[in-house]
């Protein structure tokens, strides 16, 4: 299935969560070898928007705020390198908006498998 074309992506996970270098659960180090950097935090959310998005979304499960789908892509980023990605996206129960929750590399893909 699709999810909505307006599905939410909030900047604030870029530019305080994916990019930025955590102690645990670090993404910033991952998205970097593609090319993404706080320097350009639109470039991220575009893309997740032009090459992710339109993927099928595959249903997770359902939590008390919503319904919960997985988009598993290859992301070009902006220095022309590919990463494995998993994205994990919401539905929300009381709203019905569709909204951005995170990425994960994809340990079941490599960039090598396009």
């Amino acid at each position: 299935m699709k999810l909505p074309p307006n599905s939410v992506i909030p900047r604030k996970k870029a530019t305080r969560y994916l990019l930025v270098p955590q102690l645990r659960g670090d993404k910033s180090a991952f998205l970097a070898q593609a090319g993404y950097s706080l320097d350009d935090p639109d470039r991220l959310l575009d893309d997740l928007r032009e090459q992710v998005l339109p993927l099928d979304a595959t249903p997770l499960g359902r939590n008390k705020f919503g319904q919960r789908f997985e988009i598993r892509a290859m992301l070009r980023g902006p220095n022309g390198v590919t990463v494995a990605v998993r994205t994990i996206w919401m539905t929300e129960h009381l709203s019905g908006i569709t909204k951005f929750v995170t990425l994960l590399p994809d340990k079941r893909r490599r960039p090598d498998e396009l």
